[in-house]
């Protein structure tokens, strides 16, 4: 255990602000219900990091003079925890950069039954759980299985053979635990009924029984220089060699316990019948380490032997010989008396719910919490910026305002009210009030009710997007003001596209509808509501279905015109985009790497701008009417390759893979055929000279011409991602994209993006998804927590932690969805949603 930022975080001390210079564990202490902690001594303030039991961290803001027990003291107030003698704080890293302690069970009782608190017996249990993982309780194979079966039924409930194997498939309790998911599932299936606290209340009464239950060795050795490790329990000093108990030195039989440099001693009391010697003397590996575990020692023999806590010797007048230290704190006598006496109110422990549908829920308020930060962006900041700009038309701020303030202050409302019900759901808040609150199909019935009163509200948004266009096309300054927005972190997607939020939130809340209704019997008391919700917003969905592909299409158009140059008037009424992506196209100087964009009437080619702005160059068009298609790797000799003939040209591209071109071809093909059937007029000749492929130096001068009334523009759009990547997206892909809610657990999705977050202002950085794949760790990655996935992308690795099994599998199926680029086959035949 090491000091901090040259301060030691020691035991607690009976005067308060007081500290200790021995390194020890922090912690023996608690509050007294409504006790609020010490005022902490002035001074700077520096933020510690504490990792609970359950493996969440908490941040604490204490003075840098402060000592350990002020810490303690606050973590035991943070939880509502009465029984905090029985835990301690702890580190042990040598020079740790960014200090993170752990919340511990320090003293282990020899019958749970003396746990009071519901609360302190689920923190033992937590406690169990970690020593089992990290292979510290060992055990045999049997009763493994049953600690982990007790585990699972507090967590998941009753016995689903489905669910339960996979429960184990995805959290990893015991090392080598496949081998025993057989003998798990048989014990789990035997408590039928069994509640979380009586499966916490089992799990410690098969923990104590244990030879190591509650053990923590520390290396020895004897005189012979045999190596053993030393243990203190409730009963005394135990001896070990490897995990088997060879010695046991009770406290009645213990005269003294002390220590000289690196020799630990225990002096017996006389006995005739012991063929032991007066004193044992085991060597240790430094005197710090014989002094941390003989204060352990210390303060174990005072916990569990003691009635009260010792009083302090008088200071020596002269000399003083040996360590000072001494146990600070109530005895576990006291604490039990002091549990039963005291007349409190206590505080209720509700845990956190297992039911599917909450966590359902909790996606939907996570999600809407990001939703409104979303209308707040158009609300609050982007407004502001116009009510500032003068060359704003006072028309576009009226529909804006129009359009956004009833969404805005109705969702506020309603977040509101989800937030309330998910409290009362987790039992957090108003716990006496009268009522069944596990459910969401009623505030959703009433939530879909008033979206349907602000129809014609939802409606303007196509025309936002529209109006907005035309005044930056009117107004050079007025275009410049909404690009240097976008360029803002908050807007962490284009402009457009926060717009358009309140339409697709839409889809969001039917797909949680249509959850809900899957995952509830027709019986159950929340499915009525939840079926009515899910009519009224499909009929919602429905009559503005037509405008928001419309729209989507739209919007899509004008930020592809951000990053072409030499075409004007790429959004037209008619047009609609199909896919982009690079394919490489065969010249007179071999396969060379061109960008290719297929709208619905034409295909664009171009190659990459020489230019601050990285914009795409056009180098030539092939219309869609008349166009044929075939594959051709036996006639060029490249594989993935296929031609494309038009009336004037042909042109020979290969595709980075087999699957890409798959897509590439399917879309073409289909692209043709609706040119075919189409009466409107052939796509025009945008650029009046389409430049040779080999002429690249002629380029140059009219790509830093065009690129520089763009030079902040953004460089890292879908287009450069596949550009980079050597990949392609469709349409279809980005209509998924609008299908992810912006929903966050540690991190935040949106648009094919994963955007990191550790505010709720914007994201840090922001990771595009295409071409990543989407993983659980191997073994050999040594990644012990439950629900972490893994994001990887060449030599790019990334590691997330979700905080549920429900929550791991939606950013599994999530991510996926936006990793994989779609092909409209796999669209069409998807099944669910996702």
């Amino acid at each position: 255990y090491r000091c901090i930022k040259g301060k030691y975080y020691a035991a607690p001390t009976s005067t308060a602000g007081q500290r200790l210079g021995a390194p020890d564990t922090l912690g023996i202490s608690t509050l007294e219900p409504g006790h609020k902690p010490p005022t902490m001594p002035s001074g700077r303030h520096i933020a510690i990091r504490v990792r609970m039991l359950d493996d969440s961290e908490e941040i604490f803001d204490v003075s840098q003079r402060a000592s350990g027990k002020v810490l303690f003291e606050m973590v035991c107030a943070h939880l509502n925890l009465v029984e905090g003698d029985y835990f301690g704080l702890e580190f042990q890293d040598q020079r740790p950069k960014h200090t993170v302690l752990r919340f511990v069970v320090k003293f282990f009782p020899p019958d749970h039954a003396q746990l009071m608190e519901e609360l302190t017996r689920y923190l033992f249990a937590l406690q169990i759980r970690q020593d089992l993982a990290s292979g510290r309780l060992t055990c045999t194979d049997s009763s493994a299985a049953l600690l982990v079966s007790h585990i699972i039924q507090s967590e998941v409930g009753d016995f689903e053979e489905a669910q339960c194997r996979q429960h184990l498939l995805n959290n990893n309790y015991i090392p080598d635990q496949m081998a025993l998911m057989d003998k798990i599932m048989e014990f789990h299936h035997k408590h039928v009924g069994q509640t979380p606290a009586e499966s916490d209340y089992q799990l410690l009464e098969v923990a104590r029984r244990l030879e190591m239950y509650g053990i923590r060795l520390h290396p020895a050795k004897d005189r012979e220089g045999t190596k053993l490790s030393l243990a203190v329990a409730h009963t005394g000093v135990l001896v070990f060699q490897g995990h088997t108990r060879i010695n046991a030195f009770n406290w009645s039989k213990i005269r003294k316990l002390s220590f000289k440099r690196k020799r630990f001693l225990i002096k017996l009391r006389p006995d005739l019948n012991s063929a032991y010697q007066d004193t044992l003397e085991f060597v240790m590996a430094s005197r710090d380490c014989c002094k941390v575990f003989w204060k352990i020692c210390v303060e174990y023999h005072a916990f569990f032997r003691l009635f009260e806590e010792p009083k302090p010797k008088p200071k020596p007048v002269l000399f003083s010989r040996g360590s000072s230290f001494r146990f600070s704190g109530r005895t576990q006598k006291q604490v039990i008396d002091y549990v039963k006496d005291t007349e409190f109110k206590k505080l209720p422990f509700y845990r956190f719910p297992t039911d599917k549908a909450y966590f359902i829920a909790k996606e939907l308020l996570t999600t809407e919490r990001t939703y409104l930060k979303d209308l707040e962006l158009i609300t609050l900041s982007f407004q502001s910026v116009l009510d500032k700009e003068e060359s704003t038309p006072e028309s576009l701020q009226n529909l804006l305002k129009s359009s956004f303030e009833p969404l805005h202050s109705y969702h506020l409302d309603f977040l509101k009210e989800l937030e309330q019900r998910l409290a009362l759901w987790e039992g957090r808040s108003n716990a006496h009030i009268k009522g069944d609150y596990q459910r969401i199909g009623d505030v959703m019935l009433k939530n879909t009710q008033g979206l349907k009163a602000l129809t014609a509200q939802l409606q303007k948004h196509s025309e936002c997007v529209s109006e907005l266009e035309k005044a930056c096309r009117a107004s050079r300054r007025l275009e410049n003001v909404c690009r240097d927005f976008e360029l803002q972190k908050v807007c962490y997607v284009p402009l457009n596209v926060f717009i358009l939020r309140p339409l697709h939130r839409l889809l969001h809340y039917k797909q949680i509808l249509e959850r809900l209704c899957k995952h509830y019997p027709a019986t159950h008391p929340d499915f009525r509501d939840c079926r009515a919700a899910l009519a009224d917003v499909s009929e919602l969905e429905a009559l503005l279905h037509s405008s928001m592909l419309k729209t989507d299409n739209y919007q899509r158009l004008l930020e592809l015109q951000k990053d072409l140059i030499g075409v004007d008037n790429l959004a037209t009424p008619t047009r609609e985009f199909i896919r982009l992506g690079c394919l490489s196209k065969l010249s007179g100087k071999g396969l060379q790497q061109r960008m290719f964009f297929l709208f619905s009437d034409v295909l664009l080619y171009t190659s990459r701008g020489i230019t601050s702005s990285n914009q795409f160059k056009v180098h030539g068009q092939l219309p869609l009417r008349g166009m044929t298609i075939r594959e051709s790797e036996e006639e060029w000799g490249v594989p993935h390759c296929f031609t494309l003939v038009t009336q004037r040209q042909s042109v020979v591209v290969a595709a980075s893979s087999v699957s890409e071109m798959e897509k590439w071809m399917e879309d073409l093909k289909m692209a043709v055929d609706l040119a075919e059937d189409s009466n409107g007029p052939s796509a025009r000749e945008w650029a009046s000279e389409v430049e040779s492929e080999d002429d690249l130096g002629g380029s140059r001068t009219s790509l830093e011409r065009h690129g520089n009334s763009s030079a902040h523009h953004r460089g890292n759009t879908t287009v450069h991602v596949c550009w980079h990547r050597n990949t392609s997206v469709s349409m279809l892909d980005f209509s998924i994209a609008t299908e992810v809610p912006g929903f966050r657990l540690i991190d935040h999705l949106s648009l094919s993006s994963l955007s990191f977050t550790v505010c709720d202002e914007y994201p840090l950085a922001s990771l595009p998804l295409l071409g990543y794949s989407v993983t659980v760790p191997a073994e050999s990655e040594n990644i012990h927590k439950d629900y972490v996935f893994k994001l990887h992308f060449k030599s790019h690795i990334y590691y997330f932690r979700s905080e549920s099994e429900y929550s791991f599998e939606r950013w599994m199926e999530v991510i996926r969805s936006a990793t994989i680029s779609s092909s409209r086959t796999r669209y069409l035949n998807r099944k669910e949603p996702y």
